[in-house]
């Protein structure tokens, strides 16, 4: 191994350089000089836990309204409305006008401009990240009337399709009606008023709770979606109530209720607000919105929020210069990490299929005709393996005030997983399953419907507890991995993550225990011949079916032990960290097989059916870091990769990890080649709106994997060493900053595949950085 390293004296002044300062990066604005043809052509704003689409159509200026849970009755993540501002006189809808929008990404708002002659209107919009509050100012150079209206399509009860339940995961295949009930919308005053109250007897969680078994622990399980309430309000200034009218966009009616300037003007300012409780009343609701009305009124300051989002460029960033599709792959990389920021305060996690930023689905997928609530995979249904490729970027991003949601979505439903696992199989530990709704029980659809279809009919062969939904049936794993994150969170950062041990302790406790009790059903002892634990029957990941010690689960059980030994006694105890340590010798090893004389990691001992295309074998490499630069056996990882087993599961898009694997193996050109089909121009107006791939547009755990195959080719931290270049290209200039454990930033300009400065901080940091040396690159 010490072959392939080069350790660069860190006093030298070729890589230090003799300034103690380091010049920042702030990103370019990203502009489009013509007008889009819909929804699927916008562009992404937002703030807080606030999302916008903004375009603009035919001279009138459009944009969808998302916010962190907006969740109905269905768990289904709905859109707060669509906004349409247009002006009379119009010169934005002249075909003689010079436009521009532009996302202006180190303020963090979007402007658009129309010229004429000596005629000129602009448009400035923006979200205020401290609170939900979406502003917009217009100037114009004549007087202008404005009218802004609130447009919504949830205006009558309906009975919701099968074939558009994908929206709400869990119910698809449900073999009674569900019901998508409209909103309350009304004018008062001169302010439009917009909300939706769940109907408690029509809640998804009690269909889980009866589905499931669980009826009588009803009062154990916490529940987020009993009167919930979601709306806005909209007002502007000098704008009275005109008549509502009705239209369609695309392939869906709607109704609208327009807001009208009194007389022209020069100057426009529209303000919309929104409110997400659970209140005992809509009158409380309504109180509630109506104070921060009036906060909003005293304390608005657009600096502030400029300040934050100039506060969050200064945190990490990756600017490839000197190549062309290297650049491209940097700016979409800036443009994603954007889009990750404006959910940064949401009280639930990003969704990866989409997050706060789906728009008309038909755009997305031409045989789904429904309204803009709609996203496959649902909303309210989180899929473990899909989000963590969301979040893990946010560590060396240096993000870790957006990680806390992810992490507070498994504190939330911790009770729920523990209780269906005390109920199940009578004894402790929670027990997430891959489809977990925001209250933590299993998306129904997953669990089996007794009257239902096809996957999603449940059989009584099942056993109780199980799921019905074959993919999933047996995976829990990845309740491990975000326990795994939470230790890496702390690592990087040093937070306090004390809260959040009692989950990571539960999580171990259920392998633990469920596999003990396993074995004693199956030959009244808890253990093998070997004094060792037996996972049987599990799955390596969503892939490997029926099988016996998969690998990502052993490795998975002995990184958060390994990790949790390493906190200090004022956070977990002694005591404690003796009883977990027992247990790394009852983990069963990572299994090997030899291929032509080539030893590999195999995804487990005992094989079932294969259903689907991760890549088990190498979750060794990443993200639990047993394999890889600066650890021992490198090669055998390298022979994983390039086995033929492999054929057939290797691939870029959605959550495919190809590129980090290569990274994390050193195979520069690779790792180059995987990124740059994984983060390239999607194809869409919009470059950083991939997909859909599995999944949905724009696919954000697309975005992530791709972010953080990135990182890791230009840096790397195992145990308290910092690897810098471990597979970068030479032909890839870049000026880099990114965070590493510890607290640690590093900061470097790259040349040639050379670092020609570096600052590291603190200085005490500079010891543990290691330069890989290009040439000797795989």
């Amino acid at each position: 191994m010490k072959a392939l390293l080069r350790k660069t004296l860190l006093l030298s002044t070729l890589l230090i350089g003799i300034s103690t300062t380091y010049a920042s990066h702030l990103p370019d604005d990203f502009s489009w000089d013509r007008q889009s043809k819909n929804s699927g052509e916008s562009m992404p704003l937002g703030g807080g836990d606030t999302g916008l689409n903004v375009w603009v159509e035919n001279g009138d200026l459009l944009f969808y309204i998302s916010r962190s849970g907006v969740y109905d009755e269905n768990n289904r993540l709905n859109k707060m409305g669509r906004v349409r501002v247009t002006f009379s006189p119009n010169i934005l809808a002249d075909k003689d006008c010079q436009f521009t929008q532009v996302l202006k990404l180190k303020d963090g708002y979007i402007e658009v401009t129309g010229v004429k002659g000596n005629d000129k209107v602009s448009i400035k919009l923006w979200v205020d990240v401290f609170k939900p509050v979406i502003n917009l100012e217009a100037t114009t150079t004549l007087p202008t009337k404005m009218t802004a209206s609130y447009e919504n399509w949830r205006t009558e009860d309906k009975n919701l399709p099968d074939q558009l339940r994908h929206a709400c995961f869990g119910l698809t295949g449900y073999p009674d009606k569900v019901f998508d009930f409209k909103d309350e919308t009304t004018f008062i005053k001169n302010t439009v008023l917009s909300y939706h109250r769940n109907r408690d007897e029509y809640l998804v969680i009690d269909k889980c709770l009866d589905q499931q078994g669980l009826k009588k622990r009803k009062t154990q399980i916490p529940n987020p979606q009993k009167n919930l309430t979601c709306g806005i309000l909209m007002k502007g200034k000098q704008m009275v109530a005109a008549k509502e009218i009705t239209g369609k966009y695309i392939n869906t009616p709607f109704k609208a209720w327009p807001l009208v300037s009194k007389v022209p003007t020069k100057s426009h300012e529209l303000t919309i607000l929104s409110n997400i409780s659970q209140t005992p009343t809509v009158k409380q609701w309504k109180s509630d919105l109506l104070k921060l009305d009036k906060y909003q009124q005293k304390h608005s300051s657009h600096s502030k929020t400029i300040a934050w989002w100039n506060e969050f460029w200064q945190r990490s960033w990756i600017n490839i210069t000197g190549d062309k599709k290297g650049a491209e792959l940097s700016r979409n990389y800036e443009l994603f990490r954007y889009m990750l920021g404006c959910n940064a305060y949401g009280k639930y996690p990003t969704k990866f299929n989409g997050g706060l930023f789906t728009v008309d689905p038909v755009l997305t997928n031409r045989s789904v005709k429904g309204s803009p609530d709609y996203r496959a995979w649902g909303g309210g249904s989180f899929t473990a393996q899909n989000q963590r490729l969301v979040y893990w970027p946010m560590l060396k991003s240096g993000d870790f005030d957006a990680m806390t949601t992810q992490f507070d979505f498994y504190l939330n439903g911790l009770k729920a997983a523990e209780v269906r696992t005390k109920e199940y199989w009578g004894h402790a530990g929670c027990s997430f399953t891959e489809h977990s709704e925001t209250f933590g029980l299993p998306a129904a659809a997953t669990w089996g419907f007794t009257r239902g279809k096809g996957g999603r009919k449940r059989s009584d062969k099942i056993p109780y507890g199980e799921l019905a939904n074959q993919w999933v049936r047996l995976h829990y794993t990845n309740q491990l991995e975000f326990s795994f994150m939470i230790l890496e969170y702390y690592r990087y950062s040093g937070r306090d993550i004390s809260k959040y041990l009692p989950f990571i302790e539960s999580s171990l406790t259920f392998f633990v225990e469920h596999y003990k009790y396993r074995q004693r059903k199956r030959n009244g002892k808890s253990y093998d011949e070997n004094g060792k634990l037996v996972f049987f029957p599990s799955t390596a990941c969503e892939t490997f079916k029926n099988v016996k010690n998969p690998t990502d689960l052993s490795v998975a059980m002995t990184s958060v032990i390994h990790s949790l030994e390493t906190l200090p006694n004022s956070l977990l105890s002694k005591a404690k960290k003796k009883h977990w340590h027992s247990y790394l010798a009852r983990i069963p090893e990572i299994n090997y097989v030899t291929d032509k004389g080539k030893k590999r990691i195999s995804a487990a001992v005992k094989y079932g059916r294969s259903i689907n295309t991760d890549i088990p074998e190498l979750y060794p490499v990443y993200p639990y870091g047993i394999y890889g630069i600066g650890r021992p056996d490198l090669q055998t990882a390298i022979n994983t990769w390039r086995s033929p087993v492999l054929n057939g599961r290797k691939n870029h898009i959605s959550w495919h990890q190809d590129a980090i694997f290569c990274a994390r193996l050193g195979l520069t050109s690779e790792a180059k080649s995987i990124s740059i089909r994984k983060l390239q121009n999607s194809g869409r107006k919009f470059p950083a709106f991939w997909g859909p791939g599995h999944d949905w547009v724009p696919d954000h755990n697309w975005g992530g994997s791709g972010m953080i195959g990135l990182q890791e080719m230009v840096m790397q931290a195992v145990d308290k060493k910092i690897y810098l270049l471990p597979a970068w290209p030479k032909d890839w200039d870049a000026n880099i900053k990114l965070n590493a454990p510890g607290n640690t930033t590093i900061q470097a300009t790259i040349k040639a595949g050379k670092v020609t400065k570096l600052i590291v901080t603190p200085k005490a940091r500079r010891k543990d950085v290691i330069v890989l040396d290009k040439a000797t690159s795989k």
